[in-house]
């Protein structure tokens, strides 16, 4: 059964982060500006990694991360892949600040670049996750294409996985007032918004592994929805970072 390898030490998960910082991420959203939620939530999945990394007093390196804000440039805010130990001792994580464009393939492009010279070293280790998080539709390139490439590679563990935040005040189906009861994006529900129905394309299905661990934090996920969140709602923003960390860990 695929995605069971547990991060270790010695097999530690890679995640990917794809923030979109165009300028559109300075609008209000729930009285606040879209880029501080998405610092926020940044920063409270990183702590959870950290959590998680923890065994006793000692900070285990069984995450790394690497951290891509793109506008019409692709930013690299840790300067290659990191280790959450020296994430963690590093103090703070760089803030995002708003840029003009959205040229999303090219941070799509560029996570391909370092999956492709990370996954020699990666194949007895948990399937890497992309978490890519957008306010609007990409200026530029299609990059539907790409994602499928990334979703292709596969180390023992499974397939590449690839998640989607969508920040927008018009969710598919209205809001979603209770995010413990909601049971996530499902492959046949139709959104009838074309950029959203693209995001559920390049989204990988949730591993059971991930839904068992977020059944144990009282959501209610079902079977086969995808990595994908209508982020309608700070508290959903939120879960889909939670989600990017939710590896089996022992």
């Amino acid at each position: 059964m695929s995605y069971q390898i547990q991060a270790t030490a010695e097999t530690p998960a890679l995640i990917i982060y794809l923030l979109d910082i165009s300028g559109s991420m300075t609008l209000e959203f729930e009285g606040r500006r879209r880029m501080d939620i998405v610092n926020e939530a940044l920063r409270t999945a990183i702590r959870q990694i950290v959590y998680r990394s923890t065994k006793g007093s000692r900070l285990s390196p069984r995450y790394r991360l690497a951290i891509l804000a793109y506008s019409d440039e692709v930013y690299d805010l840790l300067d290659g892949v990191k280790s959450i130990d020296r994430i963690a001792n590093s103090g703070s994580l760089p803030e995002l600040y708003p840029k003009r464009f959205t040229d999303t393939a090219k941070a799509f492009r560029q996570a391909e670049k370092i999956l492709l010279s990370e996954l020699p070293n990666l194949q007895h280790g948990p399937a890497p996750l992309v978490c890519h998080m957008t306010d609007g539709v990409y200026t530029g390139e299609d990059p539907e294409p790409i994602a499928e490439r990334i979703k292709a590679m596969r180390v023992d563990d499974g397939n590449v996985l690839v998640e989607n935040i969508f920040i927008t005040d018009e969710a598919a189906g209205g809001k979603i007032r209770d995010i413990k009861a909601w049971g996530g994006m499902m492959p046949g529900s139709f959104s009838g918004d074309p950029y959203t129905e693209k995001l559920k394309r390049m989204s990988s299905v949730l591993p059971e592994s991930y839904r068992e661990l977020m059944m144990e934090s009282a959501y209610s996920i079902r079977q086969g929805a995808l990595m994908m969140l209508p982020g309608t709602s700070a508290d959903l923003v939120s879960l889909g970072f939670q989600m990017s960390a939710a590896t089996p860990i022992r």
